[in-house]
C-alpha cells in the first residue's frame, strides 16, 4: 500500500512501548526511531518538535 510513497525517515512511537509491532516492517529498515512516554491523545506540538530536534542531532548511518 506504499507504492510511490518514500520510506519514512523518522518513526515516532508513543506510549512508552519500544517496539514497532510489525508497523511498516520493510519500509522502516533505515528509519530513525523515536520513543516517547507520552500517549497519543496527549501528544502535543512541543512533543513533536522535540522528536524532530533529536532526529536532527542524530548521525544517520543507514545500516552501517
Amino acid at each position: 500500500y506504499t507504492v510511490g510513497v518514500p520510506d519514512p525517515d523518522l518513526i515516532i512511537r508513543t506510549s512508552g512501548e519500544e517496539r514497532l509491532s510489525g508497523f511498516l516492517l520493510w519500509q522502516s529498515a533505515y528509519s530513525e526511531l523515536y520513543f516517547t512516554e507520552v500517549y497519543w491523545p496527549a501528544f502535543r506540538m512541543i512533543d513533536f518538535w522535540r522528536a524532530i530536534r533529536i532526529y536532527q542531532q542524530r548521525e544517520r548511518r543507514f545500516g552501517k
